[in-house]
């Protein structure tokens, strides 16, 4: 070996002896970095909840932190309660609490300095077209029918479709119940559920529980194991498009056309208008009402909440429903249930004592169903 190899070896050893010394060092160094992080005491107890506060007693407190407010108000339960004044303390938290009150799901929110806030101390949030409410739940002793129970248990799906009257995806919910999973050879009735105006395709099952109600009905006998699919009934984001005759004519093509084959091919569904219940709640309602009366042979189950469109006193059943006053005879021949229903505290009432009245009136029938409420 010469003596430049020689050179270069003893430099390389010198070399890598050198980066070692270094590492060495670093390694030493960071051994003695402190490191103050703990969890202890992080998880020493559950966390207080500062609104809304439900007590045993059916009381509910609520708060917000508003300190350079100078007035806050509670809206609660929207009809059953006018506005209620909160009352400041010294840190500038406005509070309030409502006493025995019933068990029940409620919406509320704030108005501070008449600016309407949500409770952002409470992350259940009614949300549809736009972000709505903040919800209360007051339990019972007994589990009230909304809720979640130890039964049998179905599935929510969601699917993606193109709407063909509309001209853009779209997004649809589907639940199965738990009998579905069960067997691969049995085929169930469908129930099309529609949604209010302000609402979107998952509210039925999100604020509604339409799920938990029925399996709740189903493990008690009083209803038969179901499929229900929740459209988005919407057409440009409002009301009045939902419940125009040029939309719900567009509803109706997208429906026959695209959300029930789609359906049909993907579940295993029992055809035939037997096998067919359509409803819905508020717009969803009066959508309802017209697709089931104008294809009575895809529908033998109508129902309709908390009426609507129908309630309006400029609706006209012979623009939305050609015929059907005429032919009473062959709309109770083919409908299995024509179920309509209103809450006597929802300004709609009057509306629906006279529609169904004049239903009643032409022959066809019906039946009818109130309770003390509102529009809900």
């Amino acid at each position: 070996m010469n003596l430049k190899n020689q050179y270069m070896k003893k430099t390389q050893s010198f070399l890598l002896l050198c980066l070692g010394l270094i590492l060495n060092t670093q390694l030493s160094e960071a051994q003695v970095i402190q490191n103050n992080y703990t969890t202890i005491g992080w998880w020493n107890g559950p966390n207080s909840t500062f609104s809304p506060v439900v007590n045993a007693d059916n009381s509910i407190v609520f708060r917000i932190k508003a300190k350079e407010a100078k007035k806050v108000e509670l809206m609660f339960d929207g009809w059953d309660y006018p506005a209620q004044q909160l009352k400041k303390d010294t840190v500038g938290v406005w509070s309030i609490t409502l006493n025995s009150v019933d068990p029940g799901l409620y919406e509320y929110f704030f108005f501070v300095d008449g600016v309407r806030c949500l409770d952002l101390s409470n992350p259940r949030v009614k949300t549809g077209q736009e972000l709505d409410a903040s919800i209360v739940e007051v339990t019972s002793l007994q589990p009230r029918f909304y809720e979640l129970q130890n039964v049998a248990h179905g599935t929510i799906h969601i699917l993606k479709y193109y709407s063909t009257p509309l001209h853009k995806m779209k997004n649809l919910v589907v639940f199965t119940p738990a009998e579905y999973e069960g067997t691969t050879a049995r085929k169930f009735p469908v129930l099309y559920l529609r949604h209010g105006g302000g609402d979107n395709e998952t509210n039925w099952y999100k604020d509604g529980r339409a799920d938990v109600i029925l399996e709740n009905l189903i493990a008690s006998k009083k209803a038969i194991p179901m499929i229900v699919v929740m459209p988005n009934g919407m057409t440009d984001g409002s009301w009045s498009g939902g419940s125009s005759p040029e939309g719900i004519k567009s509803l109706e093509n997208e429906l026959i056309t695209d959300i029930i084959p789609l359906v049909e091919k993907r579940f295993r569904v029992a055809t035939g208008s037997e096998n067919r219940a359509i409803a819905g709640l508020s717009m969803g309602g009066g959508q309802a009402f017209v697709i089931g009366l104008r294809n009575l042979d895809k529908f033998s189950w109508v129902g309709e909440f908390s009426s609507g469109l129908l309630s309006d006193k400029n609706f006209q059943i012979d623009k939305y429903a050609p015929g059907v006053l005429d032919h009473s005879k062959e709309v109770n021949s083919k409908l299995r249930l024509l179920w309509i229903s209103c809450g006597s505290k929802d300004v709609r009432y009057p509306g629906y004592l006279n529609f169904s009245d004049m239903l009643k009136k032409n022959g066809i029938n019906c039946e009818t169903s109130e309770m003390v409420a509102a529009h809900e």
